[in-house]
């Protein structure tokens, strides 16, 4: 028995979409591509290879990305729950079959499936699998969760969480880690007892640390940003992008150097400045008024999910929007906060900025179950 009212198919209702959400997340995905092109034309140039190789396949993915949100955003989020398990299963078999010789590797990590020039990168989607699941656990539970019940929904976030870690990329392992304890406390898991669940996990890390689980590198890109100004040879490698991360941003002044400008963009002095540091040529061109408002713009899509958990019909719509307001709220902190040297250095794309198919079309799948829940927020 579940948490909401038997879905009614015969009486029409009016619906409003949320309409601020959907166009903060248009407005987002293609100012994204205008950010993409830019950090990636001139070098692009520079190879030979057309200034817009980037721009068409990020443009690709947005058509499919809003395609498949629109959809999302039709079928009532209730019919969703059947579902939930086995969208759970596939994820944790993509996340398996990476692994394997059918899997795609770059730079030592085994993350993707290569579709001709397209790449899928599905831990991408376990945190939207993870938050299905969960929702359909809460709703089956209207009672509150036993103990039990607790334990299965830390197993089921432990099992693609470890195969991400495997990969290895512990950005979006820690990403799934809080969004699931977030909406354990949406549906009523006392706080003192996902503190102790927080305790336990710093825990973990220390004596992964210890025993050598996590490899040198990756301690030392989490633990970078405490060291940005040392002058020891051996760390200096491990905080080169955040210190050209934190120039190319400081570079662009209040006002920044324009569109399509800026020295440390177009003469790629920052790594990766189309994936994981594309705030930085948000920074540079866009100065310190435009990455603010850049900022906002993301805190409006932010304000609109929490807005729909409060707003929302059942528990289960709660759940959803409490755990997309989780991931899309800490990708935003972390990507930004990494850049400017606050945050460790983690992986995470910016939502709707970074370069990658699978991050975009994740993003707006989520903002798809979101308006759903808003939509039928009065029973629709």
């Amino acid at each position: 028995m579940t948490s909401y009212a038997p879905l009614d198919l015969h009486r029409p209702r009016e619906r409003r979409w949320d309409l601020i959400l959907i166009g903060g997340a248009l407005a987002a995905g293609v100012f994204g591509l205008v950010m993409v092109y830019t950090a990636t034309s001139s070098g692009l140039a520079v190879l030979g290879v057309t200034s817009s190789y980037f721009l068409k396949r990020q443009a690709l993915f947005l058509v499919l990305s809003i395609v498949v949100m629109l959809l999302i955003m039709r079928l009532d989020y209730r019919r969703y729950e059947p579902f939930a398990y086995g969208i759970y299963g596939l994820v944790v078999l993509s996340l398996l079959a990476v692994m394997s010789p059918i899997g795609s590797s770059s730079l030592g990590a085994s993350r993707w499936f290569a579709l001709g020039p397209l790449r899928i990168q599905p831990s991408e989607f376990a945190v939207l699998g993870m938050i299905l699941v969960t929702a359909t656990i809460g709703a089956r539970n209207p009672e509150g969760l036993s103990w039990r019940t607790v334990g299965l929904i830390l197993g089921l976030t432990s099992l693609p969480a470890g195969l991400i870690l495997m990969q290895p990329d512990m950005g979006t392992a820690i990403i799934l880690l809080l969004t699931t304890l977030a909406m354990l406390l949406a549906l009523g898991v006392p706080v003192r007892f996902v503190l102790a669940l927080v305790a336990l996990g710093i825990l973990a890390v220390y004596l992964a640390v210890q025993i050598g689980f996590l490899h040198h590198y990756q301690v030392m890109r989490l633990t970078s940003f405490l060291h940005q100004n040392t002058t020891d040879p051996k760390l200096q490698q491990y905080v080169y992008n955040v210190n050209q991360a934190k120039a190319a941003i400081g570079s662009g002044g209040l006002f920044g150097s324009g569109i399509g400008q800026g020295s440390q963009t177009n003469l790629g002095y920052v790594p990766e400045q189309q994936t994981d540091f594309i705030f930085t040529a948000v920074g540079e061109q866009l100065g310190f008024f435009g990455a603010t408002g850049v900022l906002a713009l993301l805190a409006l899509i932010a304000s609109r999910i929490l807005r729909t958990a409060f707003v929302a019909r059942d528990q289960v719509g709660r759940v959803i929007c409490v755990g997309v307001f989780t991931f899309f709220g800490f990708s935003v902190f972390e990507n930004a906060g990494m850049t400017m040297g606050i945050m460790p250095v983690t992986g995470i794309p910016l939502p709707f900025f970074s370069y990658g198919g699978s991050a975009l079309l994740c993003f707006f799948m989520a903002i798809g179950l979101v308006v759903n829940v808003f939509a039928r927020r009065n029973g629709a």
